[in-house]
């Protein structure tokens, strides 16, 4: 029996010839998972009827997604690293940007960006050692940080603005025009996000490690890989979960416009 590939956020819809069935006079099943995007081209079942609709009682805004092919809810974990990153990235854009007043001595300096003191030690990148080379690296990349950061700002507005809860009390989702441009927006901002930490990591070791080597084994894993790594780790994540989802709803609507 071959089976479309699960993920955790696309509900592909059986279809009428060639897919699995269940057993008896039970309706097609559909995949249903904690996820993103949901396909919902299919909804008939195996004696033409429609398949379940929320009843009179249902809001509006049920009734709305009821109608929709597709639907994008943002998952969990996305939302907690936006919520954890986001203010961190603002942070470091302020004070690269704001160099040399928010470095020690600046008169920014104190308290918001004090920490940089100790940071600055442990990535020269961030010190004086590069700023008095006049190094533009980490200022082109802090000003890629604020269109990168106004990308997921303008997805997250698009998410509150127009998103509708699938069930009483549940999260928010995102149909149609809107929802097209959630996913544009939150995988281009994830690629752009990965791409620009893969290119940093890859300028410290073609440059030799020469602003990073100076450390401990312990400073170089608690205080600049594990810190840096997480801007690898989740952006590598979402991109391959929303992207997969898309992936596989984009599919089962070709699927379906195949068979009709």
């Amino acid at each position: 029996m071959v089976q479309t590939r699960s993920t955790s956020g696309v509900d592909v819809p059986a279809t009428p010839s060639g897919r699995p069935r269940s057993s008896g006079n039970a309706a097609p099943s559909t995949r249903k998972a904690t996820g993103s995007v949901r396909s919902r081209k299919s909804s008939a079942g195996p004696n033409g009827r429609s398949a379940r609709r929320p009843s009179s009682s249902s809001s509006s805004v049920s009734s709305s997604f009821a109608s929709a092919s597709w639907v994008y809810i943002p998952d969990t974990l996305t939302l907690i690293w936006l919520a954890i990153s986001l203010p961190l990235v603002i942070w470091d854009t302020g004070y690269v940007l704001g160099r040399p007043w928010t470095m020690p001595g600046g008169s920014l300096h104190w308290p918001i960006w004090s920490p940089y003191a100790l940071y600055g030690e442990v990535d020269h990148m961030y010190g004086f050692k590069q700023w008095n080379a006049q190094n533009g690296f980490t200022a082109a990349q802090g000003t890629l940080n604020l269109i990168e950061t106004a990308l997921y700002f303008v997805y997250l507005y698009i998410w509150q603005t127009h998103g509708q809860a699938l069930v009483s009390g549940g999260r928010k989702g995102l149909v149609g025009r809107a929802a097209a441009w959630a996913v544009i927006l939150i995988l281009s901002s994830s690629i752009m996000t990965l791409s620009k930490t893969v290119l940093y990591w890859l300028n410290e070791y073609y440059s030799g490690f020469d602003n990073i080597a100076q450390n401990d084994i312990y400073s170089l894993i608690f205080l600049w890989i594990i810190p840096n790594g997480a801007w690898l780790v989740l952006p590598t994540w979402m991109i391959y979960k929303i992207g997969g989802e898309t992936i596989d709803a984009l599919a089962s609507t070709a699927d379906h416009v195949k068979e009709e």
